[in-house]
């Protein structure tokens, strides 16, 4: 069989039967072993310098802001191009975060995007389970509109939607900020296409079992789709974390802003602004980018698993 397979390798290798000992096949074998290990170390070592390549040529805006964060401002305007800092000083940092209220701006995100994730889990869970279980008249009709909604841009509602929470009088507070974003199309489309893939026989016998819709939710359908909460939790946390237009648009005091809008405070015409505008950027991806890399399993698993069926 050794003799076989490395005429396969090798077809213009010739071996005459009984022209060759047993050690020296065994020899010849081990040869043909170690040049296809290291053939496969030789493509695995320039994959390797390839992905670190194309990760520092996407990280690199990342990177050099991170940079110029540690730069004092007369490093910054200079006829040299200065892509790291020659006397690093990290004192940016520090008159970011006093400058401006950032600690309060960062809680402000956190309870909003927090509020925002669990209203988005809590109603398109419900919403799904509603379209993939029940029955009712003109349900196909109505997630078509659900899914219509997806191709309306948010620009396009946000002066109604203005309009609609000033005459409610919530305007500049917690509120407006979480109430218009409770429900997603997406999420709904997300966790309907996970609650397909079970059979409609696993809810009828928890009906006959005695078990009502709400229970049979908390109990059998959200702990079976842990991968689709934790993709849409890690999505809407982003998302809500990156919200501008709206916030900028209800909110006016600053107890209210929220971190996209309370950076802008450190923006200024002169270069030592700039410093530390990028610290105060750098500070607030910090919170988004370890959700990210904590989720990011789930958020892939939760993506496609419900595309397969089974």
């Amino acid at each position: 069989m050794d003799t076989t397979a490395a005429l396969k390798k090798n077809p213009g290798l010739t071996i005459k039967r009984g022209s060759h000992t047993k050690e020296e096949l065994e020899a010849l074998h081990r040869r043909m072993g170690e040049a296809a290990l290291r053939r496969r170390r030789a493509r695995t070592g320039v994959l390797l310098v390839l992905n670190i390549f194309m990760a520092l040529f996407i990280l690199f805006p990342l990177l050099y802001a991170v940079s110029v964060s540690l730069m004092p401002g007369s490093e910054l305007f200079t006829m040299e191009m200065n892509l790291l800092p020659k006397h690093p000083d990290a004192s940016n940092y520090l008159r970011a975060w006093t400058q401006v209220p950032l600690v309060r701006f960062i809680l402000n995100s956190f309870l909003v995007s927090g509020c925002i994730t669990l209203g988005q889990i809590i109603t398109c869970s419900l919403a799904a389970f509603a379209f993939s279980f029940l029955e009712f008249k003109g349900k196909n009709l109505l997630f078509m509109l659900v899914m219509a909604t997806m191709m309306v841009p948010g620009e396009a509602t946000i002066i109604s939607n203005y309009l609609t929470v000033s005459q409610m009088g919530i305007l500049d507070s917690y509120l407006v900020l979480i109430l218009p974003s409770l429900t997603s199309a997406m999420g709904i489309f997300l966790f309907r296409q996970f609650y397909m893939t079970f059979p409609k026989s696993l809810y009828e016998s928890a009906k006959l079992d005695g078990c009502g819709n709400l229970r049979f939710i908390a109990s059998i359908l959200l702990p079976l789709t842990k991968s689709a909460i934790g993709a849409m939790s890690v999505y809407t946390f982003i998302n809500a974390w990156n919200m501008y237009m709206w916030p900028l648009l209800v909110t006016g005091s600053e107890e209210m802003r929220t971190v996209q809008i309370g950076i802008s405070m450190l923006d200024n015409t002169d270069a030592q602004s700039i410093t530390l505008m990028m610290a105060g950027v750098v500070s607030v991806i910090i919170p988004s980018m370890v959700i990210f890399i904590v989720g990011q399993k789930q958020l892939i698993r939760g993506m496609f698993s419900g595309a397969v069926k089974g």
